[in-house]
């Protein structure tokens, strides 16, 4: 992990206004109508800061992710996270931004954010004392700099009082220097995750259409509570349904199984069979590869055999 770095955001009040109304939120998309990318290491503190008039910092997350995705796979990730009520409105606001027809392909880029927090207005932060009213985006305070200093223990004060929908990371309590620690990811996170881990592709099919793609996990959410990567599969959604139903497996040594239910009980699964014994398609990152104990564990628990 890097230097210490705040990232001050130059965030819209809609987003902020209705994401704060939301209870127990655990990440938010921060998403951006054309992608440009964050230079952001997992852990680092994204704090709010309203446009002009307001021009105050009202809360903040912790960065976890960054992808381009298609807005409606963006939508599916994160529904109501990404500070909207719906799919329509939120295309409505990308078109706007963007000057194009609402019905337009459009790619945006997803800052993802953990934990997010929101201030109570009365503890609402000034801007920073340099801030210049041309940033259009955002900038990075260090440690090294006295505004990021005062900046940094200002939000630790009010964070204090913040209920978190997860427990916080060490780096905000106590004054001492701060370390980056990777935040926890939520469903949305692992979503976007696995997709990307997996090349976008079925790991058993090849398939590309990413909204017919489902980020399954291999042991359930409520066994482990949290979500990795290496406890995640990128497959089509019946694959997906198969997989948790137990009428397919992935081995430990990364093979695809069809169990023989499927022809018992449905008289059918030819295009399921044809698949048995192929190898799945790999993440090309090592450290993202599906947990083999992970997999023992569904093919001895869930799989039908």
């Amino acid at each position: 992990m890097g230097e210490f770095r705040i990232s001050v955001a130059v965030t819209d009040w809609d987003w902020f206004s209705f994401l704060r109304r939301q209870p127990g939120i655990d990440e938010v998309n921060f998403w951006q109508p054309s992608p440009t990318g964050t230079t952001s290491e997992p852990g680092t503190p994204w704090l709010f800061k309203l446009h002009a008039p307001r021009n105050a910092i009202v809360g903040g997350g912790f960065f976890a992710y960054y992808t381009r995705m298609p807005l409606g796979v963006a939508w599916e990730a994160f529904t109501q996270k990404n500070g909207v009520g719906s799919l329509y409105e939120m295309r409505s606001r990308v078109a706007k931004y963007r000057k194009v027809d609402i019905r337009a392909v459009m790619e945006i880029g997803c800052v993802v954010l953990s934990q997010p927090f929101f201030f109570e207005e009365r503890d609402w932060l000034p801007a920073p004392a340099d801030w210049k009213p041309n940033i259009v985006k955002g900038r990075y305070y260090g440690l090294d700099d006295p505004v990021g200093v005062h900046l940094w223990r200002s939000v630790q004060d009010r964070l204090a009082g913040v209920a978190l929908a997860a427990p916080r990371p060490p780096l905000v309590s106590g004054y001492g220097t701060p370390v980056l620690v990777r935040p926890r990811l939520g469903q949305g996170a692992f979503r976007l995750m696995v997709a990307d881990a997996y090349q976008r592709r079925c790991a058993v099919t090849g398939e590309k259409t990413l909204p017919a793609l489902d980020a399954a996990h291999i042991r359930p959410f409520a066994d482990v509570q949290e979500h990795e990567v290496q406890n995640g599969l990128l497959l089509r959604s019946d694959i997906h349904n198969l997989f948790d139903l137990g009428y397919v497996t992935v081995t430990s040594e990364y093979r695809f199984e069809v169990s023989r239910s499927i022809r018992d009980e449905f008289e059918n699964g030819r295009d399921y069979y044809a698949l048995h014994g192929t190898p799945i398609r790999l993440p090309a990152r090592p450290d993202a590869h599906p947990d083999p104990a992970a997999l023992e564990w569904h093919a001895s628990k869930v799989f039908r055999g």
